[in-house]
């Protein structure tokens, strides 16, 4: 039998086989395991093994131990290494157009032709990271609204959702719009892009844009740069119109203490002619008193005694009053 006629006959065999999900990046390396167990502990010359694509384009092919390139399809030459350890092939390279379904298969030859003694099949997807996007705002209108653009190049697959996020201390809005895409026609990467035109709320704290990508089937999320507003700064006091509203209190309070230094001034003298008038009357009172003191004559003790007497006399002895 033809190995030809092998992969027509064993992708009938598969229909109901379960497949291995594997995942792979753009221009990196994919594994195609084929797990054999060999419990018969067979060895490879014995063994025909190879790989074929959904198409049944043949991969790589081992025939009783040596490397076969004859029913290699062209696309796929020099592209391929066999892990003889770990019964995985290697395809190097990954481009878009590898995803699909593959399938390994494994044959013990015998006398009377091939037996099929293993086979499996593996789901491959290929992925390719989008750059980071770029985000470019310009410059605010009267009505505060700005004109947001965003994008993002060489990914796959076609992204879910591109939209812009604004960041603010207690929220986040999201503003979504239509994703432009296109697709290059060799690797099948995709390009997109999305423009908005956005009425920003007046910044009274800080706020940030972001423009945010997400992809499927891993649902991840690319972020551009952060754009930040800051809220704007209060304007400066304005010391003409306070100095031209404060000007007639100042004028006023001005007055007020002149006209009570002034009447202060005036009154300082009266008091002390009063001061003066007081104390004079008090050094006149005390002279008096001195000259009064001065010119009380004092007696004798002889006078004193004479004056005793005359007091004990009795008032009818008529010779007392001529004493």
């Amino acid at each position: 039998m033809g190995l030809s006629n092998i992969f027509l006959v064993v992708s009938f065999l598969l229909s109901g086989v379960a497949s291995l999900k594997i995942q792979a990046y753009f221009n990196e390396t994919a594994d195609l395991p084929c797990p054999f167990t060999n419990s018969q502990n067979l060895s490879l010359g014995e063994l025909v093994v190879f790989w074929q694509n959904q198409e049944m384009s043949v991969l790589y092919e081992l025939y009783l131990g040596k490397e076969k390139p004859d029913n290699v399809d062209p696309k796929y030459m020099g592209r391929t290494s066999f892990d003889w350890d770990n019964w995985t092939l290697r395809l190097h390279n990954i481009q878009i157009k590898d995803k699909g379904s593959y399938q390994c298969f494994i044959h013990h030859k015998k006398p009377k032709g091939l037996v099929s003694i293993y086979q499996m099949s593996s789901d491959l997807s290929v992925l390719a990271n989008f750059s980071q996007p770029v985000m470019s705002i310009s410059n605010i209108t009267e009505n505060l609204s700005r004109n947001l653009t965003c994008s993002s190049i060489q990914g796959y697959p076609e992204p879910k959702k591109m939209s812009f996020l604004l960041k603010t201390e207690n929220s986040t809005i999201v503003y979504d719009g239509d994703m432009q895409k296109s697709q290059d026609n060799v690797t099948e990467l995709y390009n997109v892009s999305i423009s908005l035109s956005v009425s920003l709320p007046e910044a009274t704290s800080n706020m940030t844009i972001l423009c945010v990508l997400q992809t499927e089937p891993m649902k991840t999320q690319f972020f551009s740069s952060p754009y930040y507003i800051a809220p704007k700064d209060p304007p400066p006091p304005d010391y003409i119109s306070w100095i031209a509203t404060a000007a007639p209190a100042l004028i006023i309070v001005c007055g007020i203490m002149i006209g009570c230094k002034q009447k202060k001034q005036q009154q300082q003298p009266g008091v002390s002619r009063e001061c003066e008038t007081i104390k004079m009357d008090r050094e006149e009172s005390e002279q008096i008193k001195k000259r009064v003191e001065i010119h009380v004559p004092k007696r004798s003790d002889e006078e004193i005694q004479c004056v005793v007497h005359s007091l004990k006399i009795p008032s009818d002895d008529k010779s007392a009053t001529h004493f």
